[in-house]
């Protein structure tokens, strides 16, 4: 096995001490991440995991000056494309590691929820890409090729942890542009994610919850939009006991109201006012026809205030106001997708045509987010993530001179051993004398001498 270089080692230092602080290489080995020969998986790893912070893809770090101390490209991609890395267990260990870190810093009756969203995963120039399909996206209202990525995450309403995702293609003939790769492995994990994709998302979001539940982790709620607050679907869930709020819109599922069955234009008319808050219109209890009690929250929109939008929650001792502020936690997984796809290079950083490569590529953006959300919440000042970010991109810039300036103060030290007694002093005083009068950034990257009076 080829040794870790340290040269090329050089995560930024706020991010080495969270990196091990998540103990995120541990976790790597534990997913059974690992090889045999050349470079060892936790380099490769974490040589990627720091490609965005040097601002450059891994096509122009391999044209650098740089190129001769790096792996080759083949190494990376075989990495990256290999079936029967657990890329899974992995992102789920390290996420229920690091939400067991976050709970100690929030409060115990503070809410807790989990967040099922979607979002679009462009490969518009692919042609050959593995599992690629036509989909629509409903926010541009056009159609794209990729994948929709079913993403379940957990939120304490000021930190948000990506749990588990899903990168779903389509089982329909006339969408599904390429097919599933005949060569993979049919025990391996690979292939059981490639089956998955060719599921539609309420069949895979029961499995999803069942497996961050089963990992220990707290959650009250699980947060969904309109997409997929279906009774089936929230009949599945509280099975599973946990409570279900989502919005809901006027479709053919039907509430009982007395001995009579309505939609929920009617239930909206057949609800009481709700005095005191000017922005909730209405609320009643009600039952869905699969026997779930629910209780429906009519408030103003905003955007149209002569329309209503409807928030159901199962849970039906929580207020009006209760449900509207757990409902506005969702909001945090939208923002994780607009830093994972603005800054976190997901979708961009690599171009290949495994399906493998595209799950091992997002888990490690994954990551990259995980680490800078634990930062962001350990850290004293006001710093956002995207600013965060920036920050550690300069200090990345900053590290090959900390480098030249670290083995200069090697050399150094090396020839005073060799000097006499009375110039090895005087040259050690001249040495401390002038690091004390150099920047405070600077100085915390030099060792410190001492200097016998």
């Amino acid at each position: 096995m080829i040794a870790k270089n340290c040269k090329n080692n050089q995560l930024p230092l706020e991010i080495k001490a969270k990196f091990d602080e998540l103990k995120i290489l541990k976790h790597l080995r534990q997913a059974g991440i690992q090889k045999a020969f050349g470079f060892s998986s936790g380099y490769l790893f974490q040589l990627i995991f720091r490609l965005i912070f040097t601002q450059r893809n891994w096509y122009r770090l391999l044209e650098s000056n740089k190129a001769d101390d790096l792996p080759g490209k083949d190494a990376v991609y075989r990495f990256l494309n290999y079936p029967k890395f657990a890329w899974r267990r992995f992102l789920t260990t390290l996420s229920v590691f690091t939400i067991r870190k976050v709970s100690r810093l929030t409060s115990a009756c503070h809410t807790k929820v989990l967040i099922l969203d979607d979002s679009s995963f462009y490969r518009d120039r692919s042609k050959r890409v593995e599992l690629l399909a036509r989909c629509f996206d409903h926010a541009k209202r056009r159609h794209y090729k990729g994948f929709r990525m079913l993403t379940l995450g957990w939120s304490d309403g000021s930190t948000f942890l990506p749990i588990d995702f899903s990168l779903l293609s389509s089982s329909k003939e006339k969408a599904k542009i390429n097919d599933i790769d005949s060569t993979i492995d049919k025990r391996c994990s690979g292939y059981k994610r490639r089956i998955e994709a060719l599921q539609t998302a309420p069949e895979q979001i029961p499995g999803m919850v069942k497996r961050a539940l089963s990992n220990g982790i707290d959650a009250s709620y699980v947060l969904m939009d309109s997409w997929f607050t279906q009774q089936p679907l929230i009949k599945a869930l509280t099975d599973q006991g946990i409570d279900v709020i989502g919005m809901v819109k006027p479709t053919n599922q039907r509430y009982r109201v007395g001995s009579q069955w309505v939609g929920l234009k009617t239930l909206y008319r057949l609800s009481k006012s709700v005095t005191g808050h000017k922005e909730i219109l209405r609320s009643i209890r009600t039952t869905m026809a699969n026997g779930v009690p629910v209780k429906v929250v009519f408030v103003q929109n905003r955007n149209k205030q002569s329309e209503w939008l409807a928030i159901l929650s199962t849970d039906c001792t929580l207020t009006e106001r209760e449900i509207i502020r757990t409902y506005g936690m969702r909001w945090d997984i939208e923002l994780f997708f607009k830093a994972t796809k603005s800054f976190l290079k997901l979708q961009k950083e690599f171009q290949g045509r495994s399906y493998d490569l595209l799950i091992s590529h997002t888990t490690i953006v994954f990551t990259r987010f995980i680490l800078l959300s634990w930062q962001n919440r350990c850290s004293t000042d006001n710093r956002t993530l995207g600013g965060m970010f920036y920050e550690l991109c300069d200090e990345m810039n900053e590290l090959d001179w900390v480098v030249a300036l670290t083995q200069l103060m090697d050399i150094l030290h090396d020839a005073l051993t060799k000097t006499k007694k009375s110039i090895k002093k005087w040259i050690t005083c001249q040495l401390t004398q002038w690091i004390e009068s150099l920047p405070n950034y600077i100085k915390v990257y030099l060792p410190r001498l001492g200097c016998e009076s």
